[in-house]
């Protein structure tokens, strides 16, 4: 039996923080769940995948082609009145937003819970973006916990506010909390949770035409306001300490400012805002805590979110207090913060002398070398790379080519000695830039593409670039699996995980069906084929396509116990 389906109310496991929310959904009789998985939410959805294929969970969960497409498949199951969850990384809601502003008008009617993981630092991104905006963007509710314990019961809360106020409630986490390990305290879970719903046909709700969506824009303004008396007295937002200075923090940062207090034993000196229920600002409570103050300092990461809430707040009340933070240059608009940066600008604002750390003499001990991502030792995509880039040589191209790449392990094509990545935006937009490159230069264009990553956003910029007549090759490199994520699967691949009985969806039909006409299929373990193969279809004008179907070395002994 699966660790989270544990019925034993009390009793305490050793969870990361995106496993307790997963537990939390079970809680809250969460029955049906999509996503596409992205680091740092991953593991929420590896373990939705676990348990949907347990009967005793109840649930049902599906990996998505993209993230748009889990949210869509969550949300009817919300219209219909069962609970649903969807969780991605934080670029993940760039591509799922075209549904999530139209999705606060319509509303959800069984709880809805969309988990969105933020990775400052870029750990595993392209970007750092805070999708604390996204909240306000949307004018959707947003929770943020600071341990896997509060991830559980946040979640479960999620659920049941997004019922109360019929709309989504957004849970963000960070890689820390996403990634941190805790004890946590498990509730009951239910005796039975209904994976089926009854959808009632209502049209001036559902289908948001200008005639609808006007009407139903302004309640969901009205929703922003009771979301926003909620928060006010929200038990997710707590007051501690006392004195003329105050501290306002969420999430990690909260975290770090809790123990910079305890260290510098100033609690008495410092009134702390500690926020779990970020969004709607919760203004009365600001002005309340304001009150008296002096000085408050704001810790956050990213954006100055809370610090322009808190500014606007003492501005509109008249309350002379100084708001420190991102724009005085306490902090930085960039990366994770450390528990000593904040510290020192907690004991600064509270006037408290920090004791000088003695740090070890560490001068004896030799610097570590850099030890950069790579490819794995006998990955199939560094024999493509080089089958390709031998082909391109042999035909007196190699010099001229520009290499459009995507997300996936084979972005790392980009390090000595492969080097065969030249330009990255997003998921899919190796053969969107593709095509962008053919008609403003006049260079080879070849471009690569992952197996999970061409199903999510590869297949429409391909139909768009026969379509339109642009001139590249376009390389998919399919290992079979959704490796860098941790081998989830995706429509297309041949080597499935036990009890894995969904139809395939061949990579070669979809090339096909989109209007390519030259492909050449191969397998870059076979050297002297493939790079005939490759060189037949690279000498070639127009849209062509190389499939290198070998699969992910680690994936096949996990699934197929080989080596």
């Amino acid at each position: 039996m699966h660790p989270l389906l544990t019925d034993d109310p009390g009793k305490k496991l050793l969870l990361l923080g995106n496993e307790a929310i997963v537990r939390g959904a079970l809680e809250a009789g969460m029955a049906v769940a999509a996503a596409y998985p992205g680091t740092p939410s991953s593991e929420i959805g590896n373990n939705l995948f676990q348990l949907a294929q347990d009967e005793r969970s109840g649930i049902y969960f599906q990996f998505s082609t993209n993230e748009k497409v889990a949210m869509e498949v969550a949300a009817a199951a919300s219209a219909a009145g069962v609970r649903s969850l969807t969780c991605m990384k934080h670029v993940g809601m760039n591509v799922a937003s075209d549904v999530l502003m139209t999705l606060a008008y319509v509303g959800c009617k069984g709880g809805m819970v969309i988990v969105t993981a933020d990775d400052p630092s870029m750990h595993s991104s392209q970007n750092e973006q805070d999708n604390r905006l996204y909240a306000k963007f949307s004018n959707l509710p947003m929770l943020e916990p600071t341990s896997p314990q509060e991830a559980k019961e946040m979640t479960a809360y999620g659920f049941e506010l997004s019922e109360r106020l019929q709309v989504p409630v957004l849970l963000r986490t960070t890689t820390r909390t996403s990634h941190v390990r805790a004890a946590v305290e498990l509730g009951p879970l239910p005796e039975n949770r209904a994976k089926k719903g009854r959808f009632e046909k209502d049209p001036r709700r559902w289908v948001p035409v200008p005639a609808v969506a006007r009407v139903r824009h302004k309640v969901l303004l009205d929703i922003l306001t009771k979301a926003r008396e909620e928060a006010d007295r929200s038990g997710w937002n707590t007051v501690t300490g006392s004195g003329n200075v105050g501290i306002v923090a969420s999430g990690t940062a909260a975290c770090h400012v809790e123990d910079a207090i305890a260290e510098l034993g100033c609690a008495d000196r410092v009134k702390f805002l500690k926020l779990g229920f970020i969004y709607p600002h919760p203004t009365a409570l600001f002005e309340k805590f304001l009150e008296g103050l002096d000085t408050v300092l704001v810790v956050e990461e990213l954006e100055p979110f809370q610090e322009e809430a808190l500014k606007v707040t003492a501005f509109e009340k008249g309350m002379d207090v100084k708001i420190l933070g991102k724009a005085t240059g306490h902090f930085p608009r960039l990366y994770e913060f450390q528990p000593l940066q904040v510290k020192r600008q907690v004991a600064a604002v509270a006037g408290v002398d920090m004791e000088k750390a003695d740090l070890p003499d560490l001068s004896s001990i030799p610097e570590l070398p850099l030890r950069p991502p790579t490819l794995c030792k006998g990955c199939p995509h560094r024999e493509t790379y080089n089958v390709v880039k031998d082909a391109l040589k042999e035909l007196g191209q190699e010099e001229n080519a520009i290499y459009p790449t995507d997300i996936g392990c084979y972005t790392l094509g980009l390090l000595p000695p492969i080097q065969m990545a030249d330009y990255l935006l997003c998921m899919g937009s190796s053969v969107g830039t593709a095509a962008g490159f053919s008609i403003s230069t006049d260079h080879k264009i070849v471009s690569f593409i992952g197996d999970s990553t061409f199903f999510h956003s590869g297949i429409s910029s391909l139909a768009n670039a026969v379509h339109n007549m642009h001139d590249f090759c376009l390389v998919i490199l399919d290992n079979s699996t959704t490796a860098m994520t941790g081998h989830q699967p995706n429509p297309g691949i041949s080597l499935t995980p036990p009890g894995y009985d969904r139809p395939r969806i061949p990579i070669i039909d979809m090339v096909k069906a989109c209007g390519v006409e030259d492909i050449a299929v191969i397998n870059p373990y076979k050297r002297s084929e493939a790079l005939e193969a490759a060189k037949g279809v690279l000498a070639k004008k127009g849209v062509t396509a190389i499939i290198a179907e070998a699969p992910c070395v680690l994936y096949l002994k996990r699934v197929g116990g080989k080596k």
